[in-house]
């Protein structure tokens, strides 16, 4: 008969959750401890799936229904300590999509932009100084640390393949890469050696910045071919709105009229016959999401609008 394995050698698992909800045109992420953490907790085996558990944890802990879930990735890292610092903690995470509701308190939930994590991700508005300014700079020098010819040519292509030259080439979909690479070199607060003068963004405890980066990639590729940004939506919405939402998630512009085209080719929304009634200009139609067609498109394998300029 084999022993127990030593206390040591013990293995929990944990659920993290990475929920997005959608305000004022600005993604968000549910939080903990002040946006030092995701939701997380361990697994009850109570519940006959791990979805149904993580649905019934977050709704009992943030009082934050869920819609969409899916599971992410498991986080088994061999030397992933728990939040002990001793004990090995496997962790399952899913991500998860809902509305935002506000907290109640200084301890509680709370939702904040996952800009804020990543400033370097937001291209909305043009390319992101941070890059050109700092981050290439930072990895260009450690590029140049390496210990020989072949070391210091592969890291100046992971440079090229993850940020780009920081003015037109960029694949929003590589947040991970991006930051596991910026954690390779130093330059955030969470690498075990971390630089004097790490490169701006909030820090997380423990792997969560990870996690959360590895749910932003998720999406970003997800609503390029099923259109799960809706769950973020009002139940009726302007075109614009819509726009908004996915342009927020992407972290990247739209052509305006392309976007509308590819909308309406996909038979995603119908008119509500109702309008908004917005400040200026004259009222603009509301729509309302064809659910039935996620089933369709699921079928079929259509392709949905791609979250870049077109």
């Amino acid at each position: 008969m084999t022993p127990p394995p030593a206390p040591s050698d013990a293995v929990a698992i944990e659920l993290n959750a990475v929920l997005v909800a959608l305000t004022a045109n600005q993604p968000l992420v549910l939080t903990l401890e002040d946006g030092t953490l995701l939701p997380s907790g361990p697994f009850a085996t109570e519940h006959p799936t791990l979805q149904s558990g993580l649905r019934a944890w977050v709704e009992r802990q943030t009082n934050h229904p869920l819609g969409y879930v899916e599971q992410l990735y498991t986080f088994a890292d061999r030397n992933r300590p728990g939040s002990d610092g001793r004990q090995r903690v496997v962790s399952i995470s899913y991500l998860g999509l809902t509305r935002e509701r506000l907290s109640a308190g200084a301890r509680d939930p709370e939702w904040r932009s996952w800009y804020r994590y990543f400033p370097w991700e937001d291209w909305r508005t043009g390319p992101s100084p941070l890059i050109a300014q700092t981050i290439l700079p930072k990895l260009a020098t450690w590029a140049e640390a390496g210990g020989d010819a072949a070391s210091r040519h592969e890291r100046r292509q992971r440079v090229e393949v993850s940020f780009g030259d920081g003015a037109e080439s960029w694949n929003e979909d590589l947040v991970l890469q991006r930051y596991e690479l910026l954690y390779e070199a130093g330059l955030v607060p969470e690498a075990k050696q971390p630089a004097a003068d790490p490169v701006p963004g909030m820090p997380m405890r423990h792997d969560h910045r990870r996690i959360l980066a590895t749910g932003i990639a998720r999406l970003r590729a997800k609503i390029k071919y099923r259109p799960v940004f809706f769950e973020l939506m009002p139940p009726e919405f302007t075109l614009l709105q819509l726009q908004r939402t996915v342009e927020a998630l992407a972290g990247r512009p739209m052509h305006k009229q392309n976007f509308r085209r590819l909308i309406d080719a996909q038979g995603l929304v119908e008119p509500t016959g109702a309008s908004s009634a917005e400040a200026r200009g004259r009222p603009a139609k509301l729509f309302r999401f064809r659910r039935e067609v996620v089933l369709e498109r699921a079928v079929l394998g259509s392709k949905l609008p791609l979250s870049r300029p077109i």
